[in-house]
């Protein structure tokens, strides 16, 4: 039973006993429901829950521990050699995964009986063409050990999804037993169901925060094991930014650095006037009329896909950029460059800064701009003079978020800015950012326990205490300088 039908099922013993705990504790009061402690909808919310809380629970401990129990009946079909590398045991998986796919292809295509996929031998037949005939592609001729593997793999996968869905299913009606065998006039269902609710709402926030410690933990961990094979020093203060996967690689940190902030600076450069003197027009000076037009004109921008701004920037405005400025001044004769990225990335936090904006020069006080024109100012004068400086800590804070979006872009600057790492004053070269390079690094057919592909963690780990730091500097001048008004 597949996971998506056994949840169609547990979903449908949970109805049933919605409507059977709610039937029953009517019936325990023979139907006068004001003898009863909870309303009735709330004993029919116990009754579902302890159906879903057991099944699911249940079901996600088992999904999350198959994998592993799977693999560990399958390692001794595998040479020792494998098993004791830890990337030579996950590549030979990959292929018994690949294989167990393949013979179970065949056998619901019909070109194999259930019986010769288990007992069909690598060394006597051209596995691989037979797979191949049946869609799944094999990179190499199938070993003895890995067809054996594949094929205990697919007898414990059978054998964990037919115990799976008896035991999941067992759980929901035991639970659905339970709450119906405690469904009575003085039982508390609403006490129960709002703490069951209770503990959602903090399991739901705790994954948040699981999740961000998830993350951290995963680059720091690949972090340590980085500079423990490339100094730290050298990464920090290196000048050359040089991966070579067979030896002799300069990884230095100082030109990624460089051109994350120079594009970042140029798209805020863009971003920040446009996206500010917009908020103002939309909330100062337009009419309601007109500002029902433009704001969600604006507001679909942020709706766009990045890589259709990467497609913007490497066909419209880098070769622009190239005909009109860098080559009549003998600046460059490249469309991929630090304005392309910038101005292209600064377009598209234009509705993030104004949206932002709007929200905060709206939120300040009419009494304020009613005093300043009791006083005899003017609209631009009250708007420089009362109303930004009000809204500033705020417009603030909007900004150093901007920025973090901005530091953290990879599509349009792979599209629009090039690769080359370099130290350069000049805004129409070709440079590239710390995203950019992180996704080259894990990407293609790389040795993941090398300096090479581990610094993609070590520049992840440095974006991402940037950009924290960037967004703790936004709260702060926000909580510190708020204005507080009455």
């Amino acid at each position: 039973m597949t996971v998506f039908l056994l949840t169609l099922v547990i979903i449908a013993i949970a109805l049933a006993g919605f409507f059977l705990g709610r039937g029953r504790a009517i019936s325990s009061v023979t139907g006068d429901v004001r003898r009863l402690h909870s309303l009735p909808g709330y004993h029919g919310w116990h009754a579902a829950l302890m159906v879903l809380m057991p099944a699911f629970g249940l079901l996600l401990v088992w999904l999350v521990a198959q994998p592993v129990v799977l693999e560990r009946q399958v390692l001794p079909y595998l040479p020792a050699e494998v098993v004791a590398d830890d990337t030579a045991r996950t590549l030979a998986m990959a292929d018994v995964r690949r294989v167990a796919t393949g013979l179970d292809a065949a056998v619901l295509a019909g070109t194999m009986t259930e019986d010769a996929a288990g007992t069909i031998r690598a060394e006597l037949t051209d596995l691989r063409a037979r797979l191949a005939e049946v869609g799944v592609a094999l990179g190499s001729d199938v070993k003895p050990e890995t067809l054996q593997a594949a094929q205990a793999y697919r007898t414990g996968f059978a054998t964990a999804i037919f115990w799976r869905g008896i035991i999941t299913i067992a759980a929901a009606l035991a639970g659905l037993g339970y709450a119906l065998s405690v469904t009575r006039a003085d039982f508390r269902a609403r006490n129960r169901v709002e703490a069951v609710t209770l503990g959602i709402l903090i399991t739901a926030s705790s994954i948040a925060i699981l999740t961000t410690v998830g993350i951290i933990w995963s680059m720091l961990s690949e972090s340590v094991n980085f500079f423990r094979q490339y100094p730290a020093a050298d990464f920090f203060f290196g000048l050359t930014w040089s991966p070579n996967f067979r030896g002799g690689s300069e990884l230095g940190f100082i030109p990624l650095l460089w051109g994350t902030l120079y594009i970042s600076f140029v798209a805020m450069v863009v971003a920040v006037p446009l996206g500010l003197f917009t908020a103002i027009y939309l909330a100062e000076y337009a009419s309601a009329r007109t500002r029902s037009i433009i704001k969600p004109l604006i507001e679909v921008i942020a709706g766009i896909p990045t890589v259709v701004f990467g497609l913007f920037a490497l066909v419209t405005v880098g070769p622009f950029l190239r005909d009109y400025f860098a080559e009549p001044f003998g600046l460059g004769n490249s469309g991929s460059s630090v304005m392309t990225a910038g101005i292209v990335i600064g377009i598209l936090n234009i509705p993030f800064i104004s949206s932002l904006a709007d929200d905060i020069i709206n939120s300040v006080p009419q009494a304020m701009r009613d005093g300043s024109y009791g006083l005899g100012a003017t609209k631009s004068e009250t708007v420089r003079q009362v109303i930004l400086p009000a809204a500033l800590p705020g417009i603030v804070g909007a900004v150093l978020l901007a920025a973090s979006r901005a530091i953290g872009e990879t599509m349009i600057v792979t599209m629009g800015a090039g690769a080359a790492a370099k130290l350069s004053l000049n805004p129409f070269d070709a440079m590239t950012t710390m995203t950019v390079k992180i996704v080259g690094q894990l990407t293609g057919d790389t040795d993941f326990a090398s300096p090479e592909t581990l610094v993609a963690f070590a520049l992840g780990i440095t974006l991402f205490v940037i950009t924290l730091g960037l967004n703790v500097l936004a709260l702060f001048i926000v909580r510190k300088y708020r204005e507080q008004y009455e």
